[in-house]
């Protein structure tokens, strides 16, 4: 079955997610609340989200269709929607714990990358 979106974006939004990740992962270790610069790493995971969203949607529009349709249509929304939740709790809670967010959120986004796509694949 034909790829859902084009490799190089999926690679390098799970680069960009784990990254951030990461990243928050040092803050907890060092006992950090989120910072400013970990925020806008969540923001860049949304724009990396909102492309594949959008490359996802022409797909389905051109006419492919992956065999499970609402679960697929359910990740979507999930990609969408936890950089954005994640960003308004870990403002919430400002202590290490809100980097801990940070950091479950770009794990979070890179297992949807994968699990998008064997959705669409049927795997």
């Amino acid at each position: 079955m034909v790829s859902l979106v084009p490799e190089y974006l999926r690679i390098a939004t799970a680069v960009v997610a784990l990254a951030v990740a990461a990243w928050a992962l040092i803050a907890v270790v060092r006992d950090r609340p989120p910072s400013s610069a970990q925020l806008y790493g969540l923001w860049i995971i949304e724009l990396f989200a909102l492309a594949l969203v959008g490359t996802a949607i022409a797909s389905m529009v051109s006419g492919h269709r992956a065999p499970s349709m609402v679960t697929f249509i359910g990740y979507l929304v999930a990609f969408l929607i936890v950089p954005v939740a994640g960003w308004a709790l870990a403002r919430l809670e400002p202590s290490k714990w809100g980097s801990v967010i940070v950091a479950a959120v770009g794990v979070v986004e890179a297992i949807l990358i994968v699990r998008l796509d064997q959705v669409w694949t049927g795997i």
